[in-house]
């Protein structure tokens, strides 16, 4: 038959119909005897990719026969463009080479099979009759290499699918996270803004003598930059996410260097973490100004720097008062200070802790209250290394 010919056999349709696709005119010659021998219908041939591509809508065959090394569109290409125009075609790949990047390549072009050259002949017309009736062949001296190839592929697949999920869910997390500290902005401001707004109202009405006018204007000043040191500090938990590699110790040193109360303890090499180093300065800020506030001069407040099992582990321990078991979360609330309001000597609005925990989870790390039968308190900064190990 010649190449590009229509095949004019008047054998019942039932029997499958071939196409052969090889730019070896004795091999195709040799095809076609055993397909003949195997009462497989051929319908057609062709010498080159662009020849079966030109063709097959023709020639309608069930099965493509086809060689994987020609000259022009290669076996690879045309396969790939055959079962984008007939994806119910069935490919069979005919080749000389046992190359695994080749096997691979033509199976994702959507052959059914891939069978060598040398192959025995019953092979080859099992391959094709597999492949009609959407089954797939491989020839048994690729067979357990492309196996195990895919076996491992699919390992690596299923790896970065993980990683995807669990990046995904940390997205998420974060985005939560931002979230709260957006809503929990808006509920703080409302408070100062309140405030300077009444008093603003007070003077409107012209009402009040000189000395109190004096007196609330001051206080709006007061208010006015109590709030502005607060949308600051909103504003650098926000970008938590800005990270880059930092040496705590050297972090804890800077933040603390100009205070002498506080005496800073590391303990063994500590591995950079990946955090934002101006949100990670105002967690530690937090932290230590509370421990300080609380501590009665002219005692010392500790720091120590650990590496944990997977995390940079920073403790600030004070000698103040201590904080009852029962109000070691309720500290991190907004607003909330163990001392009554009547009584109280330790000024401040109430946030600080609770900028310093959301900022700290915010990087993937935590702030909490260490149980301690010790006089005092211990709070832990926790600070996550799977980000930079590897």
């Amino acid at each position: 038959m010649d190449p590009g010919a229509v095949g004019t056999t008047t054998t019942s349709r039932t029997r499958t119909r071939v196409m052969v696709v090889d730019d070896n005119a004795g091999f195709r010659e040799s095809l076609l005897a055993l397909l003949d021998a195997g009462e497989l219908e051929v319908v057609g041939e062709a010498r080159s990719g662009e020849e079966a591509l030109s063709i097959v809508e023709h020639l309608s065959p069930d099965v493509v026969l086809m060689d994987v090394r020609m000259p022009g569109i290669d076996g690879i290409e045309t396969t790939r463009r055959l079962k984008r125009a007939r994806p119910t075609l069935g490919v069979v790949a005919l080749s000389g080479h046992e190359d695994q990047a080749i096997v691979r390549e033509m199976l994702v072009a959507g052959a059914s099979g891939y069978v060598l050259k040398d192959s025995d002949g019953d092979d080859i017309l099992n391959a094709i009759l597999q492949a009609a009736h959407g089954g797939a062949v491989l020839s048994p001296e690729v067979t357990p290499r492309v196996i195990d190839e895919l076996t491992e592929a699919l390992e690596r697949e299923r790896r970065r699918t993980k990683e995807l999920e669990d990046a995904q869910i940390e997205l998420m997390e974060r985005a939560a996270r931002r979230h709260e500290l957006v809503a929990r902005l808006s509920h703080e401001l409302r408070t100062p803004v309140t405030v300077i707004l009444g008093m603003a109202q007070t003077l409107a009405r012209g009402t009040s003598n000189g000395e109190v006018r004096e007196e609330l204007l001051a206080r709006i000043v007061d208010r006015a930059e109590d709030l502005a040191r607060l949308v600051e500090r909103f504003e650098l938990t926000m970008d938590a996410n800005l990270t880059e590699r930092v040496d705590v110790v050297e972090l804890v040193r800077d933040v603390t260097g100009a205070e002498p109360r506080v005496a800073v303890t590391s303990a063994g090499p500590i591995p950079p973490v990946a955090i934002n180093p101006i949100v990670g300065r105002r967690v530690l800020t937090e932290i230590v100004e509370n421990a300080l506030r609380f501590s009665p001069a002219p005692s010392e407040v500790n720091i120590w720097v650990t590496r944990g099992t997977d995390c940079v582990e920073v403790r600030v321990a004070d000698e103040g008062p201590g904080i009852p078991p029962a109000a070691r979360e309720r500290i991190f609330e907004a607003l909330e200070q163990l001392e009554d309001l009547n009584s109280r000597i330790h000024q401040g609005a109430g946030l600080g802790l609770t900028l310093a925990r959301a900022a700290a989870r915010a990087m993937g790390g935590d702030v909490v209250v260490e149980p301690s039968e010790d006089p005092g308190s211990t709070f832990l900064w926790t600070i996550a290394l799977e980000q930079m190990e590897i």
